[in-house]
């Protein structure tokens, strides 16, 4: 579970960036968080992963509070940047076993988790050649493969989708699935609407900076006496704001 307490975020010379943001994202529940680009998204999914400080507020992941227990709560999730381009002078290998390594994985366990989701993402082959030679979508899928290599109970994405290629993006959304099945928490931001509205128990609507709906498609279309589709109801609502 993550706990979003009054959350706000502000830039010098600028307005608040995330303003008193409130809602609980669930164990069991894979979350959709939409938003118009500059809506706050990733500012929001960078303070949660403690790479950004919160100004006001708290965060807490699984009980432990991302600003004060960063270590505790760190080892609980995995998080998938919007950008992969990292660690491009290592081989894919050597960043899943310096990944492995830093979660504390066994290795036997580290060895096998590597072979099988490798071989799911279809770059098993490909883990010997340097990640600056990968093109973008082998690059999101390394690391994907190196957020889910400690199994963690929460996983944070940002834009995991991206560059994918079909087979691939299949894979991770089953995965996904299974995950919150099994008790778990995803919580991923998409631009891809339909993706959301097929794959989310529930969406949580940003626009500047503030949350402007949070449930599931049925609290939706009751609130807004509507059969839209999100599409629809997404751009009318941040059109709107």
């Amino acid at each position: 579970m993550i706990e979003i307490k009054q959350v706000s975020k502000h830039f010098a010379g600028h307005r608040h960036a995330i303003d008193t943001l409130d809602f609980t994202i669930p164990d069991g529940k894979i979350v959709g968080f939409l938003g118009p680009n500059g809506a706050g998204k990733s500012t929001t999914i960078k303070m949660m992963t403690g790479i950004l400080p919160i100004d006001e507020g708290s965060i807490s992941i699984n009980g432990f509070d991302i600003a004060k227990n960063t270590l505790e709560a760190k080892k609980i999730f995995g998080y998938v940047p919007d950008q992969p381009d990292m660690f491009l002078r290592l081989k894919g290998i050597e960043y899943l076993n310096f990944i492995g390594n830093i979660f504390e994985v066994p290795k036997d366990l580290l060895k096998k988790r590597i072979e099988t989701l490798t071989q799911q993402f279809d770059i098993y082959n490909t883990l010997d050649d340097y990640i600056q030679t990968y093109s973008h979508g082998m690059r999101q899928k390394i690391i994907v493969t190196g957020v889910l290599l400690h199994d963690p109970n929460i996983w944070i994405l940002d834009e995991p989708l991206t560059g994918l290629d079909p087979k691939s993006a299949f894979t991770l959304k089953e995965m996904m699935r299974n995950h919150a099945k099994a008790g778990n928490t995803v919580f991923f931001s998409s631009h891809g609407l339909e993706v959301v509205e097929q794959l989310c128990d529930i969406v949580a609507i940003i626009n500047n900076g503030k949350l402007i709906f949070y449930g599931d498609m049925g609290e939706m279309r009751e609130q807004f006496q509507s059969d839209q589709s999100l599409e629809q109801v997404f751009l009318e609502l941040t059109t709107d704001e």
